[in-house]
This record gives structure tokens, sequence and C-alpha cells, in this order.
């Protein structure tokens, strides 16, 4: 969150909770805790918590991380180019020693 988007919370907070204060100190703690939390989710729980109680948030109550990027299926596409450039004999024997070894492991 930037700045602005923090303030834009602080002054939400204020609105709805008359002994909340937000100051130029305030605002600069605020911010630097929220930086990479996302605006979004954060005022989204601000609505919920200003239905559900009486007191004003604090930063943990109101803490909302973006969700994690999941490079699972780039990963996945980076590892099938490289597959592709091994060769076709490689693999096959690679087949066979696997075959191999799980035969003298079930026959243990």
């Amino acid at each position: 969150m930037n700045k602005e988007q923090v303030l834009n919370i602080l002054e939400a907070i204020q609105t709805n909770y008359h002994n909340f204060e937000v100051d130029e100190k305030k605002l600069n703690f605020w911010a630097f805790a929220m930086k990479k939390m996302d605006y979004e989710l954060v005022s989204k729980k601000l609505m919920i918590h200003v239905v559900e109680s009486k007191f004003p948030p604090s930063i943990a109550e109101l803490s909302a991380y973006p969700p994690e990027k999941n490079n699972h299926l780039e990963e996945m596409e980076s590892w099938k180019k490289e597959a592709a450039k091994v060769p076709e004999s490689k693999k096959q024997e690679f087949r066979e020693q696997m075959q191999n070894l799980i035969r003298a492991k079930t026959n243990e």
C-alpha cells in the first residue's frame, strides 16, 4: 500500500471512531507497517471490523497481504522445455535403468 491508501484507511477509521486521531507520526508509522499489504483486502477487513467492533482496529487486525504468486506452472513449462532437449536414446536408457531398479527392489 502506498501512503495515500494508508491515509484513506486512517481517515475511514477516524470517521467511524471519533476517539481515533490521525497525525503525521501515525500516518508514517502505519504506512511503513502496511507497505506490503493489499489495499483492497485491508479495506474489506476494515469494513468488517467497523460492523463488528466498537473499538478502533490495530494494524494487526487489518493486516492482509496479497496472495503469493504460484510459479508452479511456469516451472513445469521450463522443465518440459529442458526435457525436450534430452535425446530420445538417453530417455530410453533412463527408463530401462528405472525398470531394472524397480524390479530389483521388488524382488528383495
